[in-house]
């Protein structure tokens, strides 16, 4: 068994010791978890480079992870199921989505320094064992964070292709996305290294001249210091656009042993092992969730069939892969970096869907789902997006021909939702244009999306385990489709916002290309930086209605009886630049005039909410009228109908006391 150690070093109880229900209370085990993985296992053989690792006396790779396990402190009392949450950048995923709890800002020294809030215990109630086991190498150094302790490849250079954008002017520029560790340059006077600027992800690039940039950095009296995981300009890298890099870096981290970490933590808790004693012994079925970076990374994880443990178990009974779109990520690439969010930056594209298709331009014939369908693998999965993905330009091809010619299902085993009107993450409150990231102050033209959309993921999960347990089929796919008119070009959408005031909506959307990395066959690594750019991917949109809101999905009361228009997409502010771009992830939120007198003096032609709703009383009448209507479908859960009034009913007290 690839789990050798498991290291306890702190246990805490949660919650100060509430009990959730007939399971009780909670605790939490922090510490770390040893690996010993077998190379020669064909179970790890599309691991990249995990020959090259070092190795034990006994052949094995060894390596460790941060973990940390929730479970009921009876441990009898829970109900054999595991929720593996895939953390997003080392930072929990599963608690803020499952659990409407607060996200925590990872700004204390360790894990056990912050109050680890269960929110409103959904997991518990249900009686779930929540793993978190690090997988990331290159997350920012912050010792809160869960990650990996992995290996490198030693003396292994080789060229790597970053993209780097900042929200302000500046002189310097680190060479990795989010403020991730960075592949330092290897080569400070490198002559090779290629720099490219645009001012759209899919528009012209042009070359930024070798002498006007070098590795290092200028510090805040001028002087020029040698850094290898900078690049400085004295001219000064302007906000807002889109800076493209390819250098020769002499740091080679094995990213595929992630995989293999994951995969055998899981398989430690579901089947044990004669090693290392584990915490609970009742786990029988196990799920994973994944967010944005996480939802690719179970995609990539899916097609390349990591679900087999070393004894030829399935580790994973169930996946809910979460706005990841169609893309997928430099997870198992050498020289790739888990930071990487763009699809205009990856050649992990096509297959998009989890059926076989064939992409008429290049021949090639492949699908997400191939190296698991081949062996017979019944492991479920679900792909549920915000409206976001759309826009970004590849969620649509997981249901469509890459020439958006024709609608296609997806496999039996699999469903795909769209959350309509949503942006990437959950909803922004208070209403706001401006916001704190990773990547420092971000703003937009309009304010950002407030929906939150939590109760369909908990109705997934719910559905998801019953889909595996009881082989109860989950809800029908729901989603745009080109057969019914719901899927139609960027063009379509853009004329019902040309008519709405201080829409602030794009001229054009940037979308996918086909992308020539002159990608390796015997080992996943990309050979070609700057890539040649091929025709484009079809990006189709859902459709939207006279208010701009969507037609087809899962409609929440917040789109299905509407105080406003919203959408998963919003432009860059020109405070941060690239005003015309879309702010990555986000959406607006566009409030209907309160009254047809004001909707008249600023020539809105959506009707305002006094003439669409006599009173706050009828309108939250119908506001839990569609909630039920989704729990009778099974979108969403019974318990989350009031969690739906009482966010309608802030909005509207919110809308009424800004006027």
């Amino acid at each position: 068994m690839p789990v050798v150690g498991f290291d306890v070093n702190t246990q805490r109880i949660l919650a100060d010791g509430k009990s959730w229900g007939e399971v009780g209370p909670y605790e939490e085990l922090l510490g770390t978890l040893h690996f010993a993985t077998d190379p020669l296992n064909g179970a790890n053989s599309r691991i990249t480079d995990v020959g090259l690792a070092r190795r034990s006396d006994e052949g094995m790779v060894e390596f460790t992870a941060d973990v940390s396990i929730i479970l009921p402190v009876e441990r009898s009392r829970g109900t054999g199921k595991l929720l593996l949450d895939v953390v997003n950048r080392g930072n929990r995923v599963g608690l803020p989505v499952f659990n409407s709890a607060p996200r925590v800002a990872i700004e204390v020294d360790t894990p056990k320094d912050y109050d680890l809030n269960l929110g409103n215990g959904f997991l518990m109630r249900h009686g779930y064992t929540v793993m978190a086991c690090g997988w990331q190498v290159d997350t920012p150094k912050k010792s809160a964070l869960i990650t990996l302790q992995g290996h490198t490849v030693e003396g292994m250079t080789g060229r790597v292709y970053t993209q780097l954008q900042s929200q302000t002017d500046t002189h310097n520029l680190l060479l990795s996305d989010k403020g991730h560790q960075a592949y330092p340059a290897a080569d400070m006077v490198e002559a090779r290294a290629v720099l490219e600027v645009r001012d759209m992800p899919d528009t012209e690039a042009h070359s930024v001249p070798r002498d006007d940039w070098r590795f290092g950095r200028i510090d805040d009296d001028g002087n020029y210091i040698s850094d290898p995981d900078y690049i400085c300009s004295e001219q000064g890298f302007e906000k807002g656009r889109l800076y493209q890099i390819a250098y020769t870096t002499d740091w080679a981290p094995i990213l595929g042993l992630s995989f293999a970490a994951l995969r055998d933590s899981v398989s430690w808790l579901k089947y044990g092992s004669d090693e290392t004693a584990r915490p609970i012994e009742n786990i029988r079925h196990a799920y994973a969730y994944g967010i944005s970076q996480t939802g690719r990374y179970l995609r990539t994880y899916i097609y390349n069939d990591f679900n087999r443990d070393e004894s030829g178990r399935e580790a994973l009974d169930g996946i809910i892969a979460n706005v990841a779109g169609g893309m997928r990520g430099e997870f198992n690439q050498r020289l790739g970096q888990n930071s990487k969010d763009r699809n205009n930056m990856m050649t992990h594209l096509f297959p998009f869907a989890s059926v076989p298709q064939t992409d008429l331009e290049t021949e090639e014939t492949d699908s997400l789902h191939r190296r698991m369908d081949d062996r017979g693998s019944q492991v479920k999965a679900m792909y549920t997006n915000s409206s976001a993905e759309y826009y970004r330009g590849d969620a649509s091809l997981i249901h469509t021909d890459p020439d958006g010619n024709r609608d296609i299902d997806p496999a039996s085993n699999a469903r795909i939702y769209h959350f309509t009107g949503t942006q990437h993450g959950i909803g922004t409150w208070p209403p706001t244009d401006t916001t704190e990231s990773i990547e420092g102050v971000s703003r937009s033209q309009n304010i950002r999306n407030v929906i939150d959309y939590s109760p369909l993921l908990r109705a997934c999960l719910f559905n998801l385990d019953r889909w595996v347990t009881n082989g109860v089929e989950p809800p029908p796919n729901s989603h745009a489709r080109i057969d019914d008119g719901t899927a139609v070009p960027f063009e379509l959408v853009k004329k019902v916002f040309d008519g709405i005031p201080e829409a602030h909506r794009p001229d054009r959307i940037a979308v996918p290309h086909r992308r020539d990395y002159a990608l390796r066959d015997d080992v996943e690594q990309i050979q070609k930086m700057p890539p040649a750019v091929g025709k484009a991917f079809a990006t189709l949109l859902p459709a939207v209605d006279a208010d701009g809101n969507e037609i087809a999905g899962i409609r929440l009361p917040d789109v299905a009886v509407p105080l406003a228009t919203h959408t998963g997409w919003t432009l860059r502010h020109r405070d941060i630049g690239g005003e015309t771009q879309l702010l990555m992830f986000a959406g607006a939120t566009m409030r209907f005039a309160s009254t047809e007198s004001q909707r008249v003096a600023s020539g809105d032609p959506r009707p305002s909410i006094a003439e669409r709703y006599p009173s706050k009383d009828q309108y939250l009448a119908r506001v839990r009228h569609e909630a039920e209507k989704l729990v009778e479908q099974r979108y969403m859960l019974e318990e989350d109908i009031e969690f739906s009034v009482e966010r309608a009913e802030r909005f509207w007290d919110y809308l009424s006391t800004e006027g």
